[in-house]
């Protein structure tokens, strides 16, 4: 796996983590700002839902971050193609049913990562 498909990577594991921190411990408040298409009464109501999606992001994240620490390359881009094919099919069922945006924001960083993975 070369450098920039590892940033790629590393920089979707990190965007991972942020939404678990967003889902899981500041949904009623950094949750409010970023979910803008969301009524603010929802968010009260459910802070448990978004925390148990925070939690899937950070096995996403989990995932990814272990696919840079195994040394075998072979194995390393096959857990990291599970790992973005995951987080790929995540954007692209965001998009269909909750946002548009969602699929630039999270699937398009997953093709390009995957892409990368198979290429290199």
């Amino acid at each position: 796996m070369n450098i920039i498909t590892m940033l790629v990577i590393a920089a979707i594991a990190l965007l991972h983590l942020y939404i678990l921190w967003i889902e899981m411990f500041a949904w009623t408040t950094q949750g409010k700002k970023t979910f803008k298409s969301l009524p603010p009464d929802l968010f009260e109501k459910t802070k448990a839902l978004a925390a148990n999606q925070g939690l899937y992001n950070g096995f996403l994240s989990a995932g990814l971050i272990w696919s840079l620490l195994i040394s075998d390359p072979v194995w390393s881009d096959h857990v990291a193609t599970f790992f973005l094919s995951c987080v790929l099919v995540a954007g692209i069922y965001g998009a269909l049913t909750a946002q548009k945006s969602i699929f630039f924001v999270q699937g398009l960083p997953a093709l390009i990562g995957l892409v990368l993975v198979l290429l290199f």
